[in-house]
C-alpha cells in the first residue's frame, strides 16, 4: 500500500490500483453524506480533480495521485457515502484506475514513511 500527502491510500494489484482515503482523512472530514466519482473510462491527470466528497460541514474536492485511467468505480458509495468512514482503507474505497506509469505509484510513500509523517504534523 502506498499514501499521499494527501491522505490518500493506493493498494496496487497487478497493474491496477484501487485507490481511497485514509482513515486520517475521514477523521478530518467528518461524517460522509455524498460521495461523487468519475466515470469508468475516465483519464485522470496527476494533480487535477477526481472526485467529490461532501461531509456534514465540509466540502472536499480530491485530486488524482497518478496519471491513469478509471477501469471501475465503487458505486455502493453512491447510495452508501458512509462506508467512507465505517471502513475508508477496504469498502470505502474511490476507484480503481490503471496507471500510465506504474513508477508514479512507487514513488509514493510506504505505510512506515505515511506514519512518519502522520507524526509530523
Amino acid at each position: 500500500m502506498r499514501f499521499t500527502q494527501d491522505h490518500q491510500w493506493l493498494e496496487r494489484d497487478g497493474d491496477i490500483v484501487t485507490l481511497g482515503v485514509t482513515a486520517y482523512a475521514t477523521e478530518r472530514l467528518g461524517d460522509i453524506v455524498e460521495v461523487s466519482l468519475p466515470d469508468a473510462g475516465q483519464g485522470l491527470t496527476a494533480g487535477g480533480p477526481m472526485a467529490r466528497v461532501e461531509g456534514v460541514n465540509t466540502r472536499t474536492e480530491m485530486t488524482a495521485p497518478v496519471n491513469g485511467q478509471v477501469v471501475e468505480i465503487n458505486a455502493d458509495l453512491l447510495d452508501e457515502p458512509d462506508l467512507v468512514n465505517t471502513a475508508p482503507e477496504s469498502l470505502g474505497w474511490f476507484v480503481k484506475l490503471k496507471p500510465a506509469d506504474p513508477k508514479q505509484v512507487e514513488a509514493l510513500m510506504d505505510r512506515t514513511a505515511y506514519e512518519a509523517y502522520l507524526d509530523s504534523l
